[in-house]
């Protein structure tokens, strides 16, 4: 029996398709007005970086890849990003299962 597919779900594809579409945007606009992270200027200002050891590598370190340009590399790290998150959600939704699911 085929599944059917939820009302919300093509509003929502579409909501994060133009979020994919759009990172690039949101990482220049970030570069134009210095945006740093949170949690990077804490550890600066607390002398923190001064004694910072890189515990690992990152899939995306810094919201690029290597190689490629700051747009290029934003816009393939969101869109990479973005299906990994989604096919995590959806694995995992599958596994729960639904209420009409496990009435069945």
């Amino acid at each position: 029996m085929a599944r059917k597919r939820p009302d919300w779900l093509p509003g929502a594809l579409a909501a994060l398709l133009v979020l994919t579409l759009l990172a690039p945007v949101f990482g220049w606009a970030a570069g134009q007005v210095g945006y740093a992270e949170p949690l990077a200027n804490a550890a600066e200002a607390t002398g923190a970086t001064d004694h910072a050891t890189a515990a690992g590598t990152a899939l995306f370190p810094d919201y690029g890849v290597a190689g490629l340009g700051g747009a290029t590399g934003t816009f393939v790290s969101a869109v990479v990003g973005t299906a990994l998150t989604l096919l995590l959600g959806v694995a995992i939704g599958r596994a729960l299962g639904s209420d009409a699911d496990r009435r069945q």
